[in-house]
């Protein structure tokens, strides 16, 4: 059973959140390998689009084996945020679904009174998510927080205010913009977003096993579920996620060479997507969360991080692989 958004349909409940450095083309591709019913580009700046930064464009690069697909927007400006759906966003026939970032924590987009920071203005949620819709030819959905903090923890208004300005979708991370990502995801928001609301819900916030997301879905009764760090060195949760919540069945867990080819996987096509350099610069990241919990793992991890070329680094797991019979 898959989720509805608009005129897309999915084919299952578990979604790929949109993760700023971390949702390239690469790592989308690989997680729709594994299942994802949806993944989201990094969050995009309005502004950006609306100058023609050409940094901001290239995050716009999408391949259609990875579709459906939701390019996140975020910005406060509901003309500019307008303009550049009508004019930048409407004739990409590579793009299914448009979703409004209201709720990043980091400092640099809230100062800016972006992200989570529009919780606290819920007039300005309604005018932004109005004025996109109005000129959408797209589904419109939109990532909240439970709040900016325990005292304000106004996601049920916000999330109504959402729908009654026409979008299709409301994902909810269960944690304050003050908690950032410290703390336990209170499931109890969501489930009364769920309840007040009557477009789809999307759950978000520490999905890191197959146990994790089917809890979320069956105590929330959410539409769907929302992987991010839990898919870090990790997208095997997406498919155990879905073969639990679909089927009741627990896969394994991957074995350290499942997960050390997978790395070399990712950096080859990063590198086709980049170049060596950037390639590698890139994936000194991934690798770390990739060999997170094998043997000398930080030991390898350190050396990974003084490497510069994708040969030294093969030659570098190949004898990682040799040396504990991985």
């Amino acid at each position: 059973m898959g989720i509805r958004i608009g005129n897309i349909e999915l084919e299952n409940r578990v979604l790929l959140a949109p993760m700023a450095g971390i949702t390239d083309l690469t790592f989308r591709t690989i997680c729709k390998e594994f299942g994802a019913a949806l993944v989201c580009t990094e969050m995009i700046s309005a502004k950006g689009l609306y100058y023609g930064d050409n940094k901001t464009q290239q995050l716009m690069k999408i391949n259609n084996i990875n579709r459906p697909i939701s390019l996140q927007l975020f910005g406060s400006e509901p003309n500019i945020m307008e303009d550049v759906v009508k004019n930048k966003i409407n004739y990409r026939n590579d793009i299914d679904i448009i979703d409004i970032n209201m709720g990043c924590p980091a400092p640099k987009i809230v100062k800016n009174g972006d992200g989570s920071s529009l919780m606290n203005n819920p007039k300005l949620v309604g005018e932004i998510v109005k004025a996109v819709k109005n000129v959408s030819s797209k589904p419109i959905t939109v990532k909240i927080r439970k709040g900016w903090n325990d005292e304000n923890a106004n996601a049920v208004e916000i999330a109504q205010i959402i729908e009654k300005n026409g979008a299709d979708a409301v994902a909810v991370h269960g944690r304050t913009r003050m908690q950032f990502y410290s703390g336990k995801v209170d499931l109890d928001i969501i489930k009364e977003v769920k309840e007040k609301v009557s477009i789809p819900v999307i759950g978000s916030g520490d999905v890191f096993s197959p146990e994790d997301a089917k809890n979320m879905i069956e105590y929330t009764k959410c539409d769907g579920i929302m992987i991010a760090r839990g898919a870090l060195g990790n997208p095997w949760i997406i498919s155990r996620a879905i073969n639990y919540i679909e089927n009741n069945k627990i896969e394994k867990k991957p074995k350290p060479i499942e997960k050390i080819q997978m790395l070399k996987k990712h950096i080859k096509m990063l590198k086709e997507e980049t170049n060596e350099k950037k390639a590698v610069l890139e994936m000194r990241k991934h690798a770390g969360w990739y060999i997170k919990g094998l043997r000398n793992s930080a030991e390898i991890r350190n050396k990974i991080n003084k490497i510069n070329k994708i040969e030294e680094l093969f030659f570098l797991l190949d004898n990682y692989i040799k040396s504990y019979n991985i």
